[in-house]
């Protein structure tokens, strides 16, 4: 298709069907933009943080330091990186996709976290958290492996949708606390040896809460002879999103 043509049939759709903000739905000039309120309300992550679950520091601690939590506990994946503290509007974000059936915010969600991303010429592979195919059934898609396609379409690193596969159905996670989503998830993964075996893993899903998933999926990979696992997330629950940075 020519550009004239492409131009003039984007005006009349620009008209019917306008851009709206991904965060509240008001009109905005392009697609994947968010309006004042929504982009302002967002807390984009970086700085320094925990080399072990990536929970921001107030200062800078040095290279390699971790959290208490992780030093008492430490975590299966080798890092966790989130685009957004969560908060309202990215809340509103990752519940649109995961249950409304907005797809396409994966694409807005997935452009914020390619900062994330490793170089393109680095050995990594892109996997997606795997949900139970009920579940998958159900829903019709998988909100991180639409996620992950996104990252890889962007940065030209390798994709692979079903390393990791649920092997078990779960509960719903929401509402427990961290050792009831630990427990609940607990060998309910399993990676597929021949694929992962000495590769290093970008791990992708939508929100990192207490880490309880993406430490049993990070088991499984090791498992399997991956051998480093790094999660990368549209938003992550921080104790004090605020003071982020």
């Amino acid at each position: 298709m020519s550009a004239l043509l492409r131009q003039a049939v984007a005006i009349p759709l620009d008209f019917a069907l306008p851009s709206r903000c991904p965060g509240c739905g008001v009109i905005v000039a392009a697609p994947h933009l968010f309006c004042l309120g929504c982009w302002s309300s967002l807390a984009f992550l970086g700085g320094p943080a925990c080399a072990g679950c990536g929970e921001p520091f107030a200062f800078d601690r040095g290279p390699g330091a971790r959290c208490g939590r992780c030093l008492a506990d430490p975590p299966a994946y080798d890092g966790v990186a989130g685009a957004v503290g969560y908060g309202p509007a990215a809340s509103r974000v990752a519940l649109r996709l995961k249950y409304g059936g907005q797809t396409g915010l994966a694409e807005t969600m997935a452009r914020a976290m390619a900062r994330l991303l490793p170089d393109a010429g680095d050995d990594w592979l892109i996997v997606p958290v795997p949900l139970h195919r009920w579940r998958l059934w159900r829903r019709g898609y998988n909100q991180a492996a639409l996620l992950a396609a996104g990252l890889a379409r962007g940065s030209g690193l390798s994709l692979d949708r079903d390393l990791v596969r649920r092997r078990r159905a779960t509960p719903v996670l929401r509402g427990l606390g961290p050792s009831a989503r630990a427990a609940a998830v607990r060998g309910a993964f399993i990676a597929d040896r021949a694929r992962a075996a000495g590769r290093r893993i970008l791990l992708v899903d939508d929100v990192y809460t207490t880490g309880a998933t993406a430490n049993a999926c990070a088991r499984a990979l090791k498992r399997g002879g991956a051998k480093e696992v790094r999660l990368i997330v549209w938003a992550r629950v921080v104790r004090d999103v605020d003071a982020a940075g």
